[in-house]
């Protein structure tokens, strides 16, 4: 194992372990990263020594916290197009984990949002701890939820889904289970017990009951007693229906929740919103996932994404200049332009998702 790449794999017993390996940069995936975790998916996929995949972050601050945003705002603003390579690698990637044979286990400690969400949410056992904070906050960037996130979120019960969306709010474990980002709660110390015991396991049935026997009841949560207002405001039509609704509710949360969404990008909200509900009505997640091409393709163009960047993470003036300012500024064409196909580029740098179970 070199001690030194951004990802880790060791392999020990019947288990492969990947760790991701930017602790400084809260271990932001990178292409070379991706690239990596999807060379080692293909081939534990055919080795019959391995049972099962642990996948984890370097670090005490979490797994993940997303994409390189940094490297992606310096393409958008040099007029680049290796982020379009960049994601199209990741959200096949994202399709191969959600297809992955053997038990995938995605120990999601710490933080864990956007790209991160992308590595380990999509995996059939997802365990979360009392320190997880896990979210989708793209709409605070410009950006929209992509790695496959329309398509978990639009699962969520009634409206947390969407709520989650708009708001980009980060959601602990009892949360996180709630809305089916997650499956088990197993608390932080027990951690290291949990993850050489997996080594131990020798098939599937066993690797299950291994994560059973460290799991305990997650600390309550917040959303299930905000189901009534979440679920009464976001089931409205238009975002501008939903500021309404929220303004109107009389409770001082989801007041607050309207003053938080007001701070986002008029361009991202609308368009988010029409990717959650859209994803609601497609039938995979490859289905959704070249939804977020499209749509992600068609942000990397628009100034909210360099913009919200610049003012989130590089100048961290948190005082974005979206543009347009104003919901009424955002018509449903504009919305419509996000979804309509690439044409060329959609055959060059258009999702192609392999679901083979070959390991190609």
């Amino acid at each position: 194992m070199n001690d030194d790449g951004p990802v880790l794999l060791h392999t020990q017993g019947h288990a492969l372990y990947i760790t991701l390996n930017r602790p400084r940069a809260l271990n932001a995936l990178n292409h070379t990263m991706v690239r990596s975790i999807d060379a080692a998916l293909a081939g534990a996929e055919c080795a019959d020594e391995i049972t099962s995949v642990v996948i984890g972050g370097a670090g005490e601050r979490g797994l993940c916290a997303g994409g390189d945003i940094r490297t992606l705002h310096d393409d958008a603003r040099a007029g680049g197009r290796s982020s379009l390579e960049f994601w199209r690698d990741e959200y096949r990637l994202n399709a191969r984990i959600a297809r992955f044979r053997k038990p995938y286990v995605a120990l999601m400690d710490g933080i864990v949002m956007g790209g991160g969400v992308g590595v380990s949410a999509h995996g059939s056992i997802r365990v979360v701890t009392e320190r997880s904070q896990v979210a989708m906050p793209e709409t605070g960037i410009g950006f929209m939820p992509d790695v496959g996130g329309t398509h978990l979120l639009a699962a969520a019960p009634g409206e947390l889904g969407t709520h989650l969306a708009l708001t980009g709010r980060s959601v602990g474990a009892a949360d996180a289970l709630l809305c089916g980002l997650a499956d088990h709660f197993v608390r932080s110390e027990h951690l290291p017990e949990l993850t050489a015991a997996l080594a131990t396991s020798a098939t599937p049935g066993e690797v299950a009951r291994t994560v059973l026997r460290h799991t305990s009841e997650a600390p309550g949560g917040e959303l299930a007693s905000a189901r009534h207002w979440i679920d009464a405001c976001y089931a409205a039509e238009t975002v501008e229906d939903i500021l309404e609704r929220l303004h109107g509710s009389g409770l001082p949360e989801a007041r607050e929740t309207a003053a938080t969404l007001l701070t986002k990008s008029p361009t991202a909200l609308k368009v988010t919103l029409a990717a959650v509900r859209r994803a609601r009505a497609l039938d995979s997640l490859e289905a959704a996932l070249d939804q977020e091409f499209r749509v992600s393709s068609r942000a990397f163009e628009q100034p909210d994404f360099v913009e919200g960047v610049r003012a989130q993470i590089i100048d961290k003036d948190r005082n974005p200049q979206w543009k347009p300012a104003g919901l009424a500024e955002v018509s449903d064409r504009d919305v419509a332009r996000f979804f309509a196909p690439l044409g060329p580029d959609e055959q060059e740098l258009g999702l192609a998702v392999d679901t083979g179970t070959d390991g190609d």
